[in-house]
């Protein structure tokens, strides 16, 4: 009989689509290096306003990032300490896997956009 493995994968599964987005990426990656507001991570990051509170939205409703409200100005920061480790570990493993990820048909960087990405 085979084991039913999603829905054990799931969550790993929405952690990683969490991840895969460029914006949000990005996002988590400027604040593992400190808080942030929105006008903060639009000025570094070259997003919309909109974008980028879409994002964070998206990033707290997954308890990645977190907030804390000064006055009328909201700081955002990562909401868990192991997202550095993590980061740190994909680029050990893309570094071991040289461009193989880059190039894969699939999800490498000329792979077409849609149902995939």
């Amino acid at each position: 009989m085979a084991i039913d493995h999603a829905s054990e994968l799931a969550p790993a599964v929405a952690l990683f689509r969490s991840l895969g987005d460029p914006a949000r990426l990005a996002i988590l990656d400027r604040l593992a290096r400190g808080e942030a507001r929105v006008v903060d991570l639009t000025d570094e990051l070259g997003l919309a306003q909109s974008t980028v509170s879409k994002h964070l939205a998206c990033l707290r409703d997954c308890r990645l990032v977190d907030f804390r409200v000064e006055g009328r100005q909201s700081f955002y920061a990562l909401a868990r300490p192991e997202l550095p480790a993590l980061f740190r570990s994909a680029e050990h493993l893309l570094a071991a896997t040289g461009e193989a990820v880059a190039l894969c048909p699939t999800y490498g960087s000329s792979a077409p956009r849609g149902d995939n990405a």
